[in-house]
């Protein structure tokens, strides 16, 4: 049995936040049921899906990747008789999980405290730009504009250049993240006080989070950092180094591992006694880093990466995707997997990254289509008869 085998998830989510942190859950064995509007369903539905690099059985990769391992189900929220049949499907659940804006579950009549009327057990989790309090609740808010407000993107690029977003969306997957972790500590209390809570995520919140140590520093100095490229505040040399193929990162932290890196580029200037400790080096810097880039130069990032690695020197190459997702040590961790489609094709995708000894390896399915499971479910999880189904679909509540 998978670790989330007992739990019950309401996915009420769309886009890339909500889906990714459902998407994790349900990759953790969280029976996932999203619940989606009929006629259009969920807006990445249709994202993509008529490439012909990035689409799969009419279904693009952002819906591949997020709604593996979930079931599907068509209900009209703003219909009373759609409403009372999700109300149904809460009594039944553990989790609702969304990322509306600010106030839409409080129209619809599913916020919280609306719900835990329902099933006073239910957790309800809601990821927004800036979180249920605060003058900016009500703002929209996407990826980058938190990654903008929440000071990563000011130190991120070169130093004579602009502010540059991270490559990939750490602000939407961020929030995606945090609301994971948010409803497993929420069922964590749960054991101990039998009800639920809400769990109240902002995506902003969480790039503050990850500016960690960095803040503290500036909270207790007044300095604000600049953009430094790929080098590092304190230790050298550490950043991206070009090679004859391509480049490669080092990075010693330490005097120690400068001391093994000697044997590596073993460089007369920079044996120079006063290279020995940090401080030393950080002064000289540049220099330091042009000598490096010199010598390096004169071979491949495989060279160079099979002899520091001999000395144990902290390096790695900078891989571009094909090259990433091929990494040994990625297929060895199971970190691209292999869903299935109805097609009897597959897709591959990357895995998830909790491994935990005491469950098998999570089996992964096919994305929903739209309404798939909606009678199933019903039947199954509410002990609909055929004829409720019938009346309900024919009402336009579900489908």
């Amino acid at each position: 049995m998978q670790a989330l085998g007992h739990i019950t998830v309401l996915d009420l989510t769309h886009m890339l936040s909500g889906p990714y942190g459902t998407m994790l859950l349900a990759d953790l064995g969280a029976r996932t049921i999203k619940v989606e509007p009929p006629g259009t369903g969920e807006g990445t539905r249709k994202l993509l899906a008529e490439s012909e690099d990035y689409a799969r059985d009419g279904m693009g990769a952002y819906f591949l990747t997020l709604n593996r391992n979930k079931e599907s189900v068509c209900v009209d929220l703003k219909s009373e008789a759609g409403k009372a049949v999700f109300l149904d499907l809460v009594r039944h659940a553990d989790v609702v999980f969304d990322n509306f804006s600010a106030g839409v579950t409080e129209r619809l009549g599913i916020d919280h405290a609306s719900l835990s009327k329902v099933n006073p057990r239910i957790i309800t989790c809601s990821v927004t730009g800036f979180g249920q309090t605060g003058p900016d609740r009500q703002q929209p808010a996407f990826d980058q504009v938190v990654q903008a407000m929440g000071g990563g993107m000011s130190i991120t690029g070169m130093h004579d250049g602009p502010p540059v977003r991270s490559g990939i969306p750490v602000g939407d997957l961020g929030g995606g993240v945090f609301g994971a972790i948010g409803v497993l500590a929420a069922l964590t209390a749960r054991e101990q006080t039998g009800v639920g809570q809400h769990v109240d995520i902002s995506m902003l919140d969480a790039q503050i989070s990850l500016l960690n140590y960095m803040a503290t520093m500036h909270l207790m100095s007044g300095l604000v950092p600049e953009r430094i490229g790929n080098s590092h505040f304190v230790h050298v040399p550490y950043n991206t180094y070009p090679t004859s193929d391509g480049h490669i990162i080092i990075a010693c932290i330490g005097d120690a591992f400068f001391e093994r890196f000697l044997s590596v580029i073993d460089h007369p200037e920079l044996r120079a006694p006063e290279f020995l400790k940090q401080p030393g080096r950080y002064a000289e810097k540049g220099r330091i880093d042009a000598i490096i880039g010199e010598e390096l130069r004169r071979e491949s990032s495989a060279y160079w990466l099979a002899r520091l690695r001999q000395a144990r020197i902290p390096c790695g190459p900078v891989n571009d995707f094909a090259h990433a997702l091929r990494e040994p040590q990625v297929e060895a961790r199971d970190m691209i997997v292999e869903v299935p489609l109805k097609t009897g094709e597959t897709v591959r995708m990357p895995g998830n990254p909790v491994k935990l000894s005491g469950v098998t390896s999570p089996a992964y399915t096919c994305p929903p289509a739209l309404g798939e499971h909606t009678a199933s479910v019903l039947r199954d999880v509410l002990g609909y008869d055929d004829e409720q189904v019938t009346r309900l679909r024919e009402a336009g509540a579900v489908a």
